[in-house]
């Protein structure tokens, strides 16, 4: 059968990906971003990638006459302060396009809405409802909570709070009632779905089997991660003062702050589990997710995170617009280095930031992040996902992951952090000379007096990076032989 994947380098659809091609499905995948799409070469040959972007109707004439089956999983949720009206026409150009193919069943992932009063995140799931389901094929809808999972964005925030703050002065929402549901629920529920005769034009809640605060969900977490913490709940802090409160704190963008924060003051209960029933599935307890998560962490087997999505950074842009470093209007700082071991400079190369650091002078980069974080920008909390491997849309702390490609010892990174311009950290190994490249394109007269005002710190922060990458490891040279 083939099957249309929207939200393919999303989250949910990394994850569900190869579990389709497993069932023995052939999957086209829609992204905005051929450049950012990467997968296994295991199951390159059992995918088709066609870019489209919901948003431009002419563009999903790509989609192919011919599927069987669709997932609808994508969102704008504070991409933009119309994110609505972008869900809404997204929806209606995606419904109108698929009325033109011979698609049976739609499934699409959405949020639970069962409250009187919902949140412009929650209306705005339930209006891309409505639109679908006029459409010619039987529409699916589940809907969600919480999803707990490694990378999950409420996971990481929650991770975030509990392993950061011993004591926590915290918004009354904290007592706002949820049902978190495990990935490995969702994934399994979005699979068994799939053609099942019995779901088409129904909806379902789908939620495990416990329903919490959101500050039981918090010190149940610390329980499971054996740590002590104590939390006090206030009536006086505002919607604002909530949103820079989760923005400082964890890794979310204050876009997504205070989308959260809004949707958070809106009980998310499922009405029934109509839906396990149906599937035969018994949902697992948070406190098991959790320990899932944590597994897949300690294993460094993240399959994807949210923080890889364009809703992480301050930028919605295509990489392909990005990937060749400009050489006019731009300053450069150009360092090269002998390296006697390129195999090895290369290594460092891609453990670069996260929990390994920028190797040299760190407390700077932290201070960076920090000021960025400051005005609004993303920070240094983000990290990245994979201990060892990069891939292209990659967050990698402020930056974005450009281009990555060992083989040809070169990585492209650009920032995503706030400035008066673009900037570029280019890193490639040429003939055993690592050159490291920083670019910056500055954006008027502010750009070019910053860039004279960090002059100094890039002397010192540059400097000190490419010697520390070009270092030879002779413990390295043991370990190869």
């Amino acid at each position: 059968m083939k099957v249309l994947l929207t939200g393919a380098t999303g989250y949910i659809g990394k994850r569900l990906l190869p579990i389709l091609v497993e069932r023995g499905c052939h999957i086209i995948c829609c992204v905005r971003d051929k450049n950012k799409f990467y997968v296994d070469d295991s199951i390159k040959d059992k995918i088709q990638v066609i870019e489209i972007d919901l948003t431009k109707k002419e563009t999903l004439n790509a989609i192919p006459p011919d599927i069987d089956f669709a997932y609808y999983l994508v969102h704008s949720m504070s991409s933009s302060k119309n994110y609505s009206e972008l869900e809404k026409q997204s929806a209606i150009n995606f419904r109108e396009a698929l009325n033109k193919t011979n698609v049976k069943q739609v499934i699409y992932l959405s949020g639970i809405v069962n409250s009187e009063t919902l949140s412009k995140h929650l209306n705005s799931r339930k209006t891309v409802e409505i639109e679908l389901s006029k459409g010619k094929f039987a529409l699916t809808t589940l809907r969600a909570g919480i999803i707990i999972g490694s990378g999950s964005a409420s996971f990481e925030i929650i991770r975030d709070l509990v392993e950061k703050l011993p004591i926590m002065i915290a918004p009354k929402w904290l007592n706002t009632k949820c049902q978190p549901i495990a990935i490995s629920d969702v994934i399994d529920i979005l699979t068994g779905i799939l053609g099942n005769v019995n779901a088409y034009n129904k909806s379902y809640d789908i939620a495990g089997d416990e329903i919490l605060t959101y500050k039981e969900m918090l010190l149940k977490f610390a329980q499971a991660r054996g740590l002590k913490r104590r939390i006090w709940t206030v009536p006086v802090m505002s919607p604002k003062i909530s949103s820079y409160w989760l923005y400082f704190i964890t890794s979310t963008s204050y876009k997504l702050a205070i989308s959260l924060v809004d949707s958070m003051k809106v009980e998310v209960i499922a009405n029934d589990d109509e839906i396990n029933k149906l599937l035969q599935i018994k949902p697992i307890s948070y406190k098991e997710s959790i320990q899932r998560a944590f597994n897949k962490i300690e294993q460094n087997e993240i399959v994807s995170s949210w923080k890889d999505s364009t809703v992480s950074g301050r930028l919605d842009y295509k990489i392909s617009d990005y990937i060749k470093v400009p050489e006019f209007g731009c300053f450069k700082d150009v360092r090269r280095k002998e390296v006697t071991n390129p195999d090895e400079c290369i290594e460092r190369i891609w453990k670069i930031g996260g929990d390994t650091g920028w190797y040299y002078a760190n407390w700077l980069w932290e201070l960076r992040g920090f000021i960025d974080k400051v005005f609004g920008g993303v920070g240094l909390n983000r990290g990245r996902t994979n201990l060892k491997q990069i891939h292209a849309g990659d967050t990698l702390d402020f930056w974005r992951v450009l281009y990555a490609n060992k083989d040809e010892k070169r990585l492209v990174l650009f920032a995503e952090m706030k400035l008066p311009g673009e900037a570029w950290l280019e890193f490639k190994i040429q003939d055993n000379i690592l050159i490291q490249t920083a670019s910056f394109r500055p954006l008027g007269l502010k750009g070019r007096l910053y860039w004279y005002l960090v002059l100094p710190l890039h002397g010192l922060i540059f400097n000190g990076l490419v010697n520390e990458l070009s270092k030879h490891d002779t413990r390295y040279k043991k370990m190869a032989g």
